[in-house]
C-alpha cells in the first residue's frame, strides 16, 4: 500500500501520530488463521525474499504494524487491522467510507503463502518464517535484543551484551568490577526519605559473564524498606545455572539471602515488585547501622558460583 497517501488526509495522519502500537500476536492461538489452511508449525528454510510492495500490503496504515487475521476492509478495498478499528471510530481513515465486518481473505491467504526473515536477523537470527509463525518466533527469539537494565532512568537503550555492558560503562557511569565477590556498603544521611532513595547499580564480571547488582529503597504498603539482588545479563536459561548469596548485619545479627539470579530479560520493576532479593526493613537497616540510628550505613557482602 502506498504510505504517501497519508499526507493528504489530515484524519489518517492524526490518527498515526497518536494511535498506541499494537502488539504483535504473541500466540498463534491469537489469529483465526483454521479457516485459512495455514501451517501451525514454524519452518526455517535456508533463503526467503518478499517484495516491499507486498509487505507494504500487509502494512496496516494507522498503526503501521504487520496485520494478522481478521485483516478488515472497507467497501472500497482499503485494508486495517481489527485493533485499529475501534480507533477510527468504524470508518475507513482512508476514504470515511463504514468499516463493517468485511475480511480481506485475499490478503490473508496471500499472507500464508509469504515467508519472512526474524526482524532480528541484524542480531544473528539467521531463521527464515512463514508469515503466521513469525511473531511467534520474535517473541522467543534468542537473538532479540536485551533492554538497559539501568533501573535510575528510563533508558530505551537495546542492544547485545557487550553493547550493553559498554553503554552501562560509559553512559551511566556504573561501577564495574571483575570477580565473583562482593563487599559494598551503602551510607544515606536521611534513610527516611526512601522516595528520593538514589537506586545503586554495580556491575560484576566473573565465569565469562556479566551480572548486575541491584539495592534501592522502597515501599511494601506504607513500610519503608531496602532491596538487594542480582541479575544475569543473558537469558533465563542461562542464568539458571548460577546462583548467589547475600548477607547483611551488624551489632551481632544478621540476615542472608541465597538465590537464582533472574535474566535482564525480566524487568527491574518486575523483579522487585516480586520481592525475589535480600528485603531489609528500614527498622532492621538502622539497627545494623548502629550509632544514633539516624544514618544508614549498610555493608552488603556476598558472592556468586556456578551450580555444577
Amino acid at each position: 500500500m502506498d504510505t504517501s497517501m497519508a499526507s493528504g488526509n489530515p484524519f489518517f495522519d492524526d490518527l498515526q501520530n497518536k494511535g498506541e502500537a499494537i502488539d504483535h500476536p504473541q500466540n498463534e492461538d491469537i489469529m483465526d488463521c483454521e479457516s485459512l489452511n495455514i501451517p501451525s508449525q514454524a519452518a526455517v528454510k535456508p533463503n526467503g525474499t518478499v517484495s516491499s510492495s507486498v509487505r507494504e500490503l500487509l502494512e496496516c496504515p494507522v498503526c503501521c504494524n504487520s496485520m494478522y487475521p481478521p485483516i478488515l476492509q472497507c467497501l472500497n478495498g482499503h485494508t486495517l487491522c481489527s485493533g485499529c478499528k475501534p480507533k477510527v471510530d468504524n470508518r475507513c481513515p482512508t476514504c470515511r467510507h463504514e468499516l463493517g465486518n468485511i475480511r480481506c481473505l485475499a490478503l490473508e491467504k496471500l499472507a500464508a503463502s509469504l515467508e519472512l526473515p526474524c526482524k532480528y536477523q541484524s542480531f544473528g537470527c539467521n531463521g527464515i518464517y512463514p508469515y503466521y509463525s513469525k511473531p511467534k518466533h520474535e517473541y522467543q527469539c534468542s537473538y532479540r535484543p536485551y533492554g538497559c537494565p539501568y533501573a535510575g532512568s528510563e533508558c530505551t537503550v537495546i542492544g547485545d551484551i557487550p553493547h550493553l555492558v559498554a553503554h552501562l560503562k560509559d553512559d551511566h557511569k556504573v561501577d564495574m568490577h571483575n570477580g565473583c565477590t562482593f563487599n559494598h556498603r551503602y551510607v544515606k544521611s536521611n534513610p527516611h526519605e526512601v522516595e528520593n532513595a538514589t537506586w545503586m547499580l554495580t556491575v560484576f564480571s566473573c565465569f565469562g559473564q556479566y551480572f548486575c547488582l541491584h539495592f534501592e529503597a522502597f515501599h511494601i504498603g506504607l513500610a519503608p524498606v531496602y532491596i538487594a539482588f542480582l541479575r544475569f545479563m543473558g537469558d533465563n536459561n542461562e542464568a539458571k545455572n548460577y546462583s548467589y548469596s547475600l548477607e547483611v548485619g551488624g551489632n551481632g545479627r544478621k540476615l542472608i539471602w541465597q538465590g537464582v539470579p533472574r535474566s535482564i530479560r525480566d524487568s527491574h520493576r518486575k523483579v522487585r515488585d516480586s520481592f525475589d532479593g535480600l528485603i531489609i526493613q528500614c527498622n532492621m537497616a538502622l539497627f545494623f547501622s548502629g550509632g544514633d540510628r539516624k544514618e544508614l550505613k549498610l555493608r552488603v557482602t556476598g558472592r556468586i558460583w556456578k551450580e555444577q
